[in-house]
């Protein structure tokens, strides 16, 4: 299964590695989920991984998006016309609307039903709830 994980989720899963948002990158790491990202999402992933704030070491963050990069689909999307509240969280939708696959994110009220166009948008808890079922 193809999953798109906004970068919130990433760095909640560092920070409390008992969550909801570890146990799906968990899914990832473990092979039973795949991740969907384009340049621009990798991009975004490094830059606030790296972020002074969080002290994730450089290398760990190394290892950790070449797990997931290796693992991955790599894709170029269509854009979309849609518009969302923030317009930097554009490429997560972008990417799985063009994988046809859901998005998992912290912040689902940045993806309004009515800019979504058919892409199923969890929480994390969410998601991991109908993972289980």
């Amino acid at each position: 299964m193809l999953v798109v994980l906004d970068t919130n989720v990433l760095v909640s899963a560092l920070l409390s590695p008992h969550g909801s948002p570890a146990s799906v990158l968990n899914l990832a790491l473990g092979g039973e989920i795949r991740l969907a990202f384009d340049d621009r999402i990798l991009a975004e992933y490094r830059e606030v991984l790296l972020r002074p704030k969080f002290g994730f070491a450089p290398g760990d963050v190394g290892d950790l998006l070449a797990a997931l990069e290796a693992d991955g689909e790599h894709v170029i999307p269509r854009s979309l016309n849609v518009r969302l509240p923030d317009k930097d969280d554009l490429p997560f939708l972008e990417v799985a609307a063009f994988v046809n696959a859901p998005l998992v994110t912290g912040n689902t009220a940045h993806f309004p039903a009515s800019a979504r166009g058919g892409v199923d948008v969890y929480s994390p808890a969410a998601f991991v709830k109908m993972w289980k079922m």
